[in-house]
């Protein structure tokens, strides 16, 4: 529990005279002595949190301040290839950001402040799955209060504790006499090391991110991973049944994130991460020591990698991690609607597998959900558009319903289009190779 007995000081240190407009210097202090590392502040009508703004308002009325914070992690905790160390490190930082939060608004609310601290990862609003969960995405606030900037990994790197932090924010209903400011550079070194980390291939040295391919591994065991496992159990007619889908070892694991908390199996991006003052040191003196020390015993590890059935992950894993071996896990990544499917697609693509193609898609859905979009791939690239456009290489008129079943994997689409329920026009090569892009 809270000991705000010893809180008392900081609660009543002496407050600026006018309490809708708060002094960064006072609120900064505050916010060091609850427990952050470092703190900024963004005004509502920043440009870079605009899209958040429907969330934040619907949390908190009246909100004019965002107020984001850092708790520095332990670093070589991430480091090990001890992933139950590892963990533990990421949820009880995870648990020290949550508690600051709530300290900094219990003491706000003392001065009559309305705030309010969303979660820093779990709970979330889980009734929007698999939609956006959360309410406030932290790492675009942190980046507009000056605390980093994105790295190739998409992690934010602070400048002096690198990317081993973890972030919170608050909502105030209150203004600050002056406003954080984004970095004029990025910490990031652009080293690479977080591509050749990556057991799944998600990061690329040109800077793409394979969402499917980190999702379906790194966060196994959260959200969607959990849904395959029950599927698994339910599609197991005994005991034995249910061995030969799920091993003794990843049951029991799965224990250990439902008992303690949900557990990453890499984050192996994070670990290698050589930027910020306090952090490069090593990297600097000695790169091969550090290439030796910290990345290879992490290439090195024998662990399974959870992949999706011929997706560029498992290819990746067959070819290029040779202590690694894949389990091809269901794609948990179903969309619940026809808006789901489209802004989902560039979450699932998989540009290795779309190489040498070039073609536009039409889509047509019909019944519950009617819609038109336009989908091209070239070049190993994706673009989704409202509307018909340009000349369709394949048309697919569907009704909305039964698409969404087929993707999931509960209609057959030879059944489908015998009933007409889809109807293509067009080459069929075209349909098995837009297949290939999205594999389930």
């Amino acid at each position: 529990m809270p000991d705000y007995h010893n809180n008392k000081a900081v609660a009543h240190r002496q407050m600026p005279p006018a309490p809708q407009r708060l002094t960064g210097e006072w609120l900064r202090e505050l916010c060091l002595e609850a427990g952050a590392d470092d703190v900024g502040f963004v005004e509502i009508d920043r440009p870079e949190i605009s899209d958040q703004r429907g969330d934040i308002e619907m949390a908190l009325p009246g909100t004019r301040t965002l107020l984001s914070f850092v708790c520095r992690m332990n670093r070589e905790p991430i480091r090990t290839p001890a992933r139950s160390v590892a963990n533990l490190e990421f949820h009880h930082t995870g648990d020290q950001v949550n508690e600051v939060g709530r300290k900094v608004v219990r003491l706000l609310e003392e001065k009559g402040i309305r705030a309010l601290n969303p979660a820093m990862g779990f709970p979330m609003e889980m009734d929007r799955w698999p939609g956006k969960l959360w309410l406030v995405s932290h790492k675009p606030v942190a980046a507009a209060a000056g605390l980093g900037q994105i790295g190739i990994h998409r992690n934010l790197i602070h400048p002096k504790f690198g990317n081993f932090v973890l972030l919170g924010t608050l909502l105030l209903d209150a203004e600050m006499d002056a406003y954080s400011q984004p970095l004029d550079f990025n910490p990031c070194l652009e080293c690479k090391l977080c591509v050749a980390a990556c057991p799944t291939g998600a990061i690329s040295p040109d800077g793409h991110f394979d969402f499917s391919a980190c999702y379906t591994h790194n966060y196994r065991e959260f959200m969607g991973g959990f849904t395959d496992w029950v599927e698994n159990i339910a599609d197991s007619k005994s005991a034995v049944a249910y061995r030969e889908k799920v091993t003794d070892p990843e049951s029991v694991s799965m224990w250990q994130s439902l008992s303690f908390g949900p557990n990453y199996k890499a984050a192996y991006c994070l670990s290698v991460c050589p930027a910020g003052d306090d952090v490069i040191g090593l990297y600097q003196e000695d790169k091969p020591r550090f290439v030796q020390e910290v990345l290879k015993p992490l290439q090195t590890k024998e662990e399974t990698i959870y992949v999706v059935p011929n997706s560029d992950a498992e290819a990746y894993v067959e070819k290029r991690m040779k202590s690694k071996r894949t389990r091809r896990v269901g794609n948990s990544l179903r969309p619940l609607s026809i808006q789901g499917f489209l802004e989902g697609m560039p979450l699932t693509f998989q540009r290795q597998k779309s190489a040498g193609l070039d073609a536009i898609y039409h889509f047509r859905f019909t019944g519950d959900e009617p819609a038109l979009a336009t989908v091209r791939i070239s070049d190993k690239k994706l673009s989704i558009s409202e509307g018909h456009r340009g000349k369709a290489d394949l048309l697919v008129t569907a009704d909305s319903h039964t698409w969404l079943k087929f993707l999931a994997g509960e209609k057959n689409i030879v059944l489908a289009l015998l009933s007409f329920k889809i109807r293509v026009k067009g080459k069929m090569s075209y349909l098995l190779a837009f297949g290939k892009c999205f594999p389930t």
